[in-house]
Formats: structure tokens, C-alpha cells, sequence
């Protein structure tokens, strides 16, 4: 099923040597292409460190400002102390989506058995989807390439979308 319209993306990067400037994020930029080639509309992306509170606080506001229908996060998954992506996105979901962090970690598992190290989770607050990928860029495209087919009615069913419905079998 394919959205009316582009489907809007912010992308966020968490990390703290890319926020400080020490290192180039190359993963938002890599998402970043990979859902224009979709399409899509990338309307922001951000470079944040690893901060619990700020994450959280800019997850919220970014989804209650119903300027995006999917967030991305890139970054801060694994077991690190300062990797606290899921402990954030968690704060501010209101119905978490584990079926998309679950088709991710399955897909990825067929490539590294690293992927069990991921604590990525998705979820809804309001009507923008919030979906943690690896800080990778490799992981991050070819995990946003595992859920990308669902996210157009995804949105569809966010937005309450009378034809969302369409196509379902009984």
C-alpha cells in the first residue's frame, strides 16, 4: 500500500563523539538516503549525545508536534553504559510495536549474530511511529529496508486512514 503522500521522516543520531564533533555521522546521512530513494521526505535530522533526559525530552517533542510520521533513531542500542536509546524511546512510547524491533533483530540475526546484542524498540506516541535502528550504517539501512514494506500503512493506520482497511483478508 503506498501513502497519498511522501511519508515524513526525522532522523536522529545519538552519539556522543559526533555530537562533540569528533567523528562524522555517516548513519543519518545513510538513512537519510535510503528513504529519499523510497520516496520519502526526510523533514529533520539531528546529531545528539548520549543523554538520557535529552533524548527523551526530544523524542516527545518531536512526535507531539506531529510534524513526522516516523522517527528513526540511529545509534545508542547496544550494551555500552551511555547506550540508552531504548530506555528513552520506552519513557515517551504511549503502545510499543515490538513486531518491527523483532523482524529486525530476526532479519539481521541472518548476518551477525551480533544482532542479539540489540535492545532497539519501536513504538507509537500519538500518531508518529518511533522505531530504534543500530548506529551502524550498514545495520541502520539494512535494518530500515526490513520494516520499510509495512511503514506506509503503518502511518495509514496511525492517521486512521479510511482506506488502510483496504486489502485486508477476512
Amino acid at each position: 500500500m503506498t501513502s497519498p503522500t511522501p511519508l515524513r521522516f526525522a532522523i536522529l543520531t545519538i552519539s556522543d563523539r559526533s555530537a562533540r564533533g569528533e567523528r562524522e555521522d555517516r548513519s543519518g546521512p545513510a538513512l537519510a538516503e535510503a528513504v529519499r530513494a523510497r520516496g520519502w521526505q526526510v523533514a529533520h535530522t539531528e546529531i545528539l549525545p548520549d543523554d538520557l533526559p535529552t533524548l527523551r525530552d526530544t523524542l516527545a517533542r518531536w512526535a507531539d508536534s506531529d510534524a513526522y510520521d516516523v522517527i528513526l533513531t540511529t545509534g545508542g542500542t547496544g550494551f555500552a553504559p551511555r547506550d540508552v536509546t531504548p530506555e528513552a524511546t520506552a519513557a515517551v512510547i504511549e503502545r510499543p510495536a515490538p513486531g518491527l524491533a523483532e523482524a529486525m533483530r530476526a532479519a539481521s540475526l541472518h548476518i551477525t549474530p551480533h544482532a542479539m546484542l540489540s535492545r532497539a524498540v519501536a513504538g507509537i506516541r500519538g500518531t508518529t511511529l518511533i522505531v530504534n535502528l543500530p548506529g551502524s550504517p550498514k545495520a541502520a539501512v539494512e535494518n530500515l529496508e526490513v520494516i520499510a514494506p509495512v511503514l506506509p500503512h503503518a502511518v495509514s493506520l496511525l492517521h486512521d486512514d479510511p482506506a488502510a482497511e483496504k486489502g485486508h483478508r477476512l
